[in-house]
């Protein structure tokens, strides 16, 4: 599978412990909710941000591809 762009939104702010816990993302805070953006993640790299995500013990409100 190639890689592509990907978007998690997950419920409320992230306390900066936590956004430390996403390299090479970008995050912004959006009202209620943060938005964490991926570039070019193959499907591994799907399931570890979703685990870590579950890891936090953050809600994933959404989670799409982003079609260029």
């Amino acid at each position: 599978m190639s890689g592509h762009r990907y978007e998690l939104r997950v419920a409320g702010r992230l306390s900066e412990r936590a956004r430390d816990a996403f390299p090479d993302t970008t995050i912004d805070v959006v009202p209620a909710e943060t938005v964490i953006s991926t570039e070019e993640v193959d499907e591994s790299g799907l399931h570890g941000l979703l685990a870590l995500c579950r890891s936090l013990g953050l809600e994933v409100t959404s989670f799409h591809r982003v079609v260029p």
